[in-house]
């Protein structure tokens, strides 16, 4: 049963066992629900972070319980990394805007997100290489996620600094 609780939990409910693309699913859906949280539901910023840090901190243990077993230390089907990855470029943006939020320009935020977030998990330039090929536990597994959605709030911060001089 707490096995069976455990694989919904880092598959994103069954998400990360579809054949094809698994971790782009996991984004795709982490950027819904983030949207349903903060634009149909409204929850406060600080309700979604204690969320997030609440998936953060449980995801090492449900991670390592996972993978314990396994040859494979970064299955595919583990896409709770996606989530978290995924979640901070997101977070920071709606936290960056206040109360005010527009839902047209959210979605193309989001999106861009996405992609951004994509490109860097897949690209994987340093640090997210480091973690991904020098730790095989939860850890790396999750860090380079982390590092991946860092990035996307580096590449966003250079376009908004570069878009200012240019008009």
């Amino acid at each position: 049963m707490i096995k069976s609780l455990n694989t919904l939990f880092v598959t994103m409910f069954g998400l990360g066992k579809i054949p094809k693309i698994p971790g782009t699913f996991g984004s795709l859906a982490t950027i819904i629900i983030l949207y349903i949280f903060f634009h149909i539901l409204n929850l406060s910023s600080n309700s979604v972070l204690i969320f997030l840090i609440i998936i953060f901190i449980f995801s090492f243990l449900a991670v390592a319980n996972h993978i314990k077993d396994s040859e494979n230390k970064d299955p595919k089907e583990v896409i709770i990394d996606e989530f978290i990855g995924q979640s901070i470029p997101v977070y920071l943006y709606e936290i960056s805007h206040g109360t005010e939020k527009s839902s047209d320009e959210a979605i193309i935020f989001y999106g861009l997100c996405f992609i951004l977030f994509r490109f860097f998990d897949i690209a994987k330039p340093f640090p997210v290489s480091y973690f991904d090929k020098n730790f095989k536990n939860s850890f790396g597994v999750i860090m380079d996620d982390v590092c991946a959605g860092f990035y996307v709030v580096l590449s966003l911060i250079c376009f908004m600094v570069l878009g200012s001089y240019l008009i």
